[in-house]
């Protein structure tokens, strides 16, 4: 039975539209395209206003942490991909040990995150706070919008993470089937664009200096 085309199985009465699906995924997608291009958009516009406070307040951040969380990212968009393909070809288990990598990963990621964030907050590198009042505009531009943005993309990795392991679960409880896996593609698809909105971030912040 073609993956690509409407398909209805009549055992359990189980109507199943993937084209629908993926379609609609797409589209989901693309509202997240939008969203996130304002924000690149807004972003452009301060810095080529204020390039030299960007360039200051750049400095504020850890190359080498953005660099390892773009290699996580990517070797997780890797192993999402490799498990759609293993369950394509009937590899459970190979299925399984990739999609458990991917969530790996991205709980990997948000630690890395957390302890970033972490030491801007003791360093009064936060909108609002004292050492951050005392800075020039451009600068607090910069850091209001590293937060929004990174804060808005580690939102969407945890949405990732409780997605990736439900379907986790569907794959080890077999209600994702080599016959029936476009869940796990739309959910390869949403991973896929977090880490494409990541490989945006990083130099826009992390390489700006």
């Amino acid at each position: 039975m073609s993956n690509n085309v409407q398909t209805i199985e009549t055992h359990g009465n189980v109507h199943r539209d993937d084209v629908g699906a993926k379609m609609g995924m797409w589209l989901f997608l693309f509202t997240e395209v939008l969203l996130f291009g304002g924000m690149f958009l807004i972003y452009a516009v301060y810095r080529f206003q204020y390039p030299d406070q960007f360039h200051i307040a750049g400095m504020e951040l850890s190359t080498t942490i953005g660099t390892i969380n773009t290699i996580i990212l990517l070797t997780s968009s890797l192993t999402v991909a490799l498990s759609i393909t293993a369950l394509q070809k009937g590899n459970k288990l190979l299925s399984v040990s990739m999609l458990s990598l991917t969530l790996f990963f991205a709980l990997f990621f948000m630690v890395n995150k957390y302890f970033e964030w972490s030491a801007k907050f003791s360093h009064g590198l936060y909108p609002g706070s004292d050492e951050m009042l005392a800075k020039q505009n451009g600068e607090i531009l910069f850091f209001g919008l590293y937060f929004v943005m990174t804060g808005l993309h580690g939102f969407h990795v945890l949405i990732g993470i409780v997605l990736l392991s439900v379907i986790l679960a569907f794959i080890i409880k077999d209600k994702i089937t080599p016959n029936n896996f476009v869940k796990l593609e739309n959910s390869g698809l949403y991973w896929h664009l977090v880490d494409l909105i990541w490989i945006f971030l990083f130099p826009l912040f992390y390489l700006i200096q």
